[in-house]
């Protein structure tokens, strides 16, 4: 009797556990059960951001530090770049938020890799711009001379491969692209191994501070062409970002694209929405303090109130801004 009181009580758990799978989303997996009651009002969110050597993850390690309390945890994950983030963001278990670049879900759309992806992907809030980086060699005077040379779009998957991808084809050079982590790339630029290398950061960013004089390497000029002025924003690098790179008297014209705290479109009365909605609500209550100096000088130039054309608000977003005008 023991016996078939333990196979019944194994066949109803097994019974319980597929009933959960059949219920998961297509996109992400069942939400996890509280470890205890005693630790049931704690909300954990997780943000992916970028590499070590970029803005994304200082932004994701600045909202940790500020947001974090006895109620809230904000996890701050290194990622692998915009394309990689939002397949992180629609398929990873404990990914809730993804720092992407304005451009993605335009390229996502065009590429038809994600039916619908508008639907299944909104925003928190755009965050700030980012300049495109693209350092090279002294010998390399301009973009065009480029063409047949090795430039690095940083890994596949990345934000910066895919604005270079796009910026090289309006520009029509033919590069050959290659695919190293930044930190290889400077040194193989630094060798002499590959003529450029391009970088999408928020100026001023750590990679270039280990650059010298000796190094004999330049930012290159990007000229606001109307058909780059389509999809990107009009931007400089001066001698306060760089002062090893440039001149006092000098600026350096570029382009920027925005960076955007993306999330992942949750039912609206799930556990995983609540979740984002008090993250959210408690990102826009205590703005200001990320605006003090300790924090990343990007963090002055967001305006919360900022909308992204081609994207769609997060609800608890758009209703927090509604009722605080």
């Amino acid at each position: 009797m023991n016996t078939l009181l333990r196979c019944g009580l194994l066949l109803s758990t097994l019974l319980a556990a597929c009933m959960a799978w059949a219920a998961t989303p297509a996109d992400k997996t069942a939400e996890m059960p509280t470890q205890s009651s005693a630790r049931s009002d704690k909300i954990a969110v997780g943000i992916i951001a970028g590499g070590v050597a970029g803005t994304y993850i200082r932004i994701a390690a600045d909202m940790a530090t500020v947001l974090d309390t006895d109620k809230l945890r904000v996890f701050a994950i290194i990622g692998k770049g915009s394309l990689q983030n939002i397949d992180d963001l629609l398929h990873l278990k404990g990914i809730d938020m993804a720092i992407v670049q304005s451009d993605v879900l335009e390229y996502l759309k065009r590429q038809g890799t994600y039916p619908e992806i508008e639907k299944r992907i909104h925003y928190v809030a755009k965050l700030y711009n980012e300049e495109f980086h693209l350092i090279a060699r002294s010998d390399i005077k301009t973009p065009n001379d480029l063409a047949g040379k090795k430039v690095n779009y940083d890994v596949k998957g990345s934000g910066t491969a895919l604005t270079a991808s796009i910026l090289f084809d309006t520009l029509k050079i033919a590069v050959e692209p290659t695919h190293f982590d930044q930190e290889t790339a400077l040194e193989k630029l630094k060798n002499g191994e590959i003529a450029a290398l391009a970088y999408v950061a928020g100026k001023p960013t750590p990679l270039f501070e280990k650059i010298a004089a000796t190094d004999q390497l330049h930012f290159l000029t990007i000229d606001h062409m109307p058909a780059l002025l389509q999809t990107y924003l009009p931007a400089s690098l001066g001698h306060q970002d760089y002062p090893l790179l440039i001149r006092t008297d000098q600026e350096v014209r570029t382009i920027a694209v925005g960076a955007v705290l993306a999330v992942y479109r949750w039912s609206r009365f799930s556990k995983r929405y609540l979740r984002v909605a008090e993250f959210t609500t408690h990102f826009f209550e205590n703005f200001g303090a990320f605006q003090q100096t300790a924090r990343h000088p990007k963090w002055r130039e967001i305006s919360l109130s900022a909308s992204i054309p081609g994207w769609t608000r997060f609800k608890a977003a758009q209703e927090w801004l509604d009722q605080t005008r």
